[in-house]
């Protein structure tokens, strides 16, 4: 059985960094509430000034600059490359990070998830022309980037993805196809999810 989910950025809701830096939309989790319990959250981030970020104990993170010029990270003492729009970087939740905004500030998307509990993979995906994808996931986020991009589900009628919105999608196992259409270049990101002990696999046919 595979039960699809659509998540408007209209209905996101706002709250604090956990340091008080700065605000969150809240994309979807899989439990808890506010900032703790979850063992996996996505997220869009604002970012208006240089500084420090949140420290998630137990975590694992990856984060992709969305909109601005982009950023570098310090991670424990180690200077990141320069992370530009469309280029996820991974980091622990335990590391002590400064955040360095190259021009301006930015929006940027996270994936915090506990390593101990789930497996992740997070891949950007070009929709340059129509695409078929297949996973064995038992959940997994479709993220657009584009003002419009068209998703059916293993068959089911097609669902509208506007800019910053999300198909969350939840199985009960088996492999789930996934089509992806737009009438022009476009950029999304699918994140999929695994309970440790149930390996998932992404592959283009």
């Amino acid at each position: 059985m595979t039960q699809t989910r659509i998540l408007r950025a209209v209905d996101y809701p706002r709250m604090p960094w956990k340091n008080g830096g700065g605000s969150t939309e809240e994309i979807a989790r899989d439990a808890g509430h506010g900032l703790d319990g979850f063992g996996w959250r996505l997220s869009i981030a604002d970012i208006e000034n240089s500084g420090g970020f949140s420290v998630f104990a137990g975590y694992q993170r990856i984060i992709t600059v969305l909109q601005g010029v982009g950023m570098t990270l310090s991670v424990d003492g180690i200077d990141s490359r320069p992370l530009l729009p469309s280029d996820p970087f991974a980091f622990s939740g335990d590391s002590q990070v400064e955040c360095t905004l190259l021009d301006g500030p930015i929006r940027d998307f996270n994936l915090i998830y506990a390593a101990h509990r789930y497996n992740a993979r997070l891949q950007w995906i070009d929709v340059r022309q129509p695409q078929r994808l297949f996973s064995s996931a038992s959940t997994f986020v479709l993220f657009s980037m584009a003002e419009q991009i068209a998703l059916s589900v293993s068959g089911q009628p097609w669902e509208i993805l506007g800019k910053h919105d999300c198909a969350q999608v939840d199985t009960t196992g088996g492999l789930t196809e996934i089509e992806l259409q737009s009438s022009g270049a476009s950029r999304c990101c699918l994140i999929e999810l695994n309970a440790i002990g149930n390996d998932g696999m992404l592959d283009a046919p």
